[in-house]
């Protein structure tokens, strides 16, 4: 048995998933003629109460679209230090959109109005233009924490009142809706457009939406072309997106349950140093100077358990679909006897 912590990217698709994947009806959807892929767009969208949505191979694309969609080059983009559009999407920033990042400290990753108004630029030629506002809901870089819908009011107030665009880079979306009951539809109506992944929780096994007005998803339609990412016969992907959405929200607890289960174990540990606040399916924490990160990634594959070293004393766990209570007591027992 296998024990996969690395990231909730790594599950493989249920045999409901399966089915609904092999039962696709498909068409071309670079011609417009997949209708699961409409389905998938069109179930999205409504979820978040926008006009329309643009199935993408990866979160990074729907990001980086949103990013080319919103922005000039030479513009600026503000988003937190720990974000994902600034830290894990290959420089797309200034590679795809020629705009560079503002980059704030938040609390865990998360920003508030006060900061960002504080770092819009004014009106001046030697200043860069500030076109854009990202947020990441939930923060992977800081341990899984979100926003709530009382916490993004006050930004989304604000890009209104400057005229900025505003982008949620929702790739755990549903994970921080799960903790704050709120709805998709309150989330929607504070962004311009949003990014959700389905490939991470909901266990899909490729795949994210673009959402927002129709006259902004059609510029990104062909920004998506632009970047390489039009697909043919893509239903039998979206078949497994809708798949997740109708079947893999509710359970996103039971990670996150599983989660706080592993944080509790780990306060049990001498080795352990300390460890970021859990309040999703993502545990960060920091090894003593006793073992570092390197070390202890090999005692857990030698029990064929794998993680990702964040640091050289920082290490990652990211529990999902495919990680079992059975996997949990034989997680513990490995964590024990390091």
């Amino acid at each position: 048995m296998i024990i996969d912590l690395r990231s909730d990217t790594v599950t493989k698709p249920t045999k409901g998933m399966l089915e609904a994947m092999m039962n696709a009806k498909v068409g071309d959807d670079v011609f417009g003629e997949d209708e699961t892929v409409i389905a998938l767009e069109q179930k999205s969208a409504a979820l978040f109460g926008k006009e329309a949505g643009l199935f993408c191979p990866s979160g990074t694309m729907t990001n980086q679209i949103a990013i080319k969609v919103h922005t000039q080059p030479g513009d600026e983009v503000i988003c937190d230090v720990n974000s994902h559009i600034y830290n894990y999407e290959g420089g797309g920033i200034s590679f795809n959109s020629g705009v560079q990042a503002k980059l704030l400290q938040g609390d865990r990753g998360r920003i508030n109005a006060e900061q960002i108004e504080a770092a819009i630029n004014g009106d001046f030629d030697w200043l860069t233009k500030t076109s854009l506002i990202s947020l990441e809901n939930t923060v992977n870089r800081a341990g899984g924490s979100y926003y709530t819908i009382a916490q993004m009011q006050p930004i989304g107030e604000l890009a209104k009142q400057k005229k900025i665009g505003f982008h949620l880079d929702g790739a755990r979306i549903f994970n921080a809706l799960t903790e704050t009951k709120e709805s998709t539809k309150q989330t929607g109506e504070l962004f311009d457009s949003i990014s959700i992944c389905l490939s991470k929780g909901l266990g899909a096994p490729t795949g994210s939406v673009l959402l927002g007005t129709k006259e902004f998803i059609k510029k990104a339609r062909r920004v998506r072309k632009v970047f390489g990412g039009g697909m043919r016969q893509a239903g039998f992907l979206a078949a497994a997106g809708i798949y997740a959405l109708d079947n893999h929200v509710t359970r996103l607890k039971e990670d996150h349950d599983r989660a706080k289960k592993i944080e509790s174990i780990l306060k049990q540990l001498s080795y352990i140093d300390n460890i970021m606040p859990v309040d999703s399916n993502i545990l960060i924490f920091d090894l003593n100077k006793n073992i570092n990160s390197a070390d202890f990634e090999k005692k857990l594959l030698d029990n064929k358990i794998k993680m990702a070293a964040f640091g050289k004393q920082t290490v990652r766990f990211v529990t999902h679909l495919d990680f079992t209570d059975e996997m949990l007591v034989q997680l513990e027992k490995v964590l024990k006897a390091v």
